[in-house]
């Protein structure tokens, strides 16, 4: 065999064992992987809010992120001090009702033989052969990692905003000089697409909340405030979110009558029906349009591979997947126009 066929095949397989062993650093740091992205996140928030004070004030751009981080700070501390002690008391009213509802409703199946199973099954869900003791580590190291991941990410996302330049400068320097102006507008349409859509999201957020909260409050519901906020906040993971927002509406429901909970399941089926037929197709023509299809698998794969991260992240880093592959592949590959969402809105 000829020295240079002989070289050439040891350079293909030393290639193939770094694309080996790099996919699989990356699959044993996807936890890590994700926690950036949510950084990456934050950071264009941060940039929304910081844009206008940028462009209308004329205030420099360390300066105005600094005000944008200052003004989240302490949204978020006017509402703890306007709503924190309803909120805490209509916590309690949930915490302290949602258990007799949860009887109310095995009493209710005992009717129809459906109580006895899945109490045997919750037991056998919930036990695992681990003592209290146990669940309680389990939780207390869970917790730790989750307050830990939240700082990582909040730090990050301020590092992150405070020069995107300079960290998108770097990751273009990582590729041959001839690609890098594909993957500097690659990057800065990915940006103007994420933020759009989480203009669109916020909007759609807020309007879910108001909606649940008013409605559930005409319904004469307890807690009603805490449900919408809830209903508000989970509306950000699509599918999965409303929901999980709804249970425990519908147990609180139940605890006073089953036709207040048909009510309940009803209001929440219409809010549903009004966020996807009006409230997102009017925000969408402004925002990212995902075919609803692709987001329902990428929100499985993501759930598989990132775990609950994954599933709560699905939708923004499906944006950025989506972006890049129209972008690298579908125009730069194959040659073939199309849209790119948020394309020429980088910061």
């Amino acid at each position: 065999m000829p020295s240079s066929h002989r070289r050439e095949i040891i350079e293909t397989l030393l290639i193939a064992i770094g694309i080996i062993g790099l996919a699989l650093l990356l699959w044993f740091m996807r936890g890590l992987l994700i926690l950036v992205f949510g950084a990456i996140l934050l950071a264009v928030i941060l940039r929304i809010i910081a844009r206008p004070f940028k462009e209308r004030l004329g205030l420099p751009d360390k300066l105005a992120l600094l005000v944008a981080v200052a003004l989240v700070a302490g949204v978020f501390a006017l509402a703890f001090v306007l709503f924190g002690q309803e909120i805490a008391r209509q916590w309690e009213t949930l915490r302290q009702s949602i258990p007799s509802a949860w009887q109310g409703v095995l009493q209710r199946l005992e009717g129809y033989g459906f109580a006895e199973p899945l109490r045997q099954w919750l037991q056998s869900v919930g036990s695992g052969g681990q003592g209290v003791l146990s669940s309680m580590t389990r939780f207390l190291v869970s917790f730790s990692n989750a307050i830990v991941d939240t700082l990582l990410v909040i730090f990050g996302g301020i590092y992150l905003a405070a020069d995107p330049t300079l960290y998108r400068r770097g990751i273009a320097k990582l590729l041959p000089e001839a690609a890098r102006p594909r993957l500097t507008e690659a990057l800065d349409d990915c940006y103007g697409a994420l933020r759009l859509w989480l203009l669109g999201r916020l909007t759609s957020m807020l309007l879910v909340g108001l909606l649940t909260g008013l409605g559930l409050w005409a319904l004469g519901m307890p807690a009603a405030l805490t449900l919408g906020i809830t209903a508000g906040i989970l509306d950000f993971v699509p599918f999965v979110g409303p929901i999980v927002a709804a249970i425990p509406a519908v147990l609180l429901a139940l605890a006073t009558s089953p036709t207040m909970a048909l009510w309940v399941v009803l209001l929440y089926l219409v809010i549903q029906q009004i966020e996807g037929n009006i409230i997102t197709p009017l925000v969408q023509k402004r925002a990212v349009e995902l075919p609803p299809a692709l987001l329902l698998f990428s929100l499985v794969a993501l759930g598989l591979i990132f775990g609950a991260l994954g599933v709560i992240l699905a939708e923004p880093l499906t944006v950025v997947l989506y972006v890049l592959v129209k972008r690298l592949y579908v125009i730069d590959a194959l040659d073939t126009p199309t849209h790119i969402p948020g394309e020429n809105n980088g910061s």
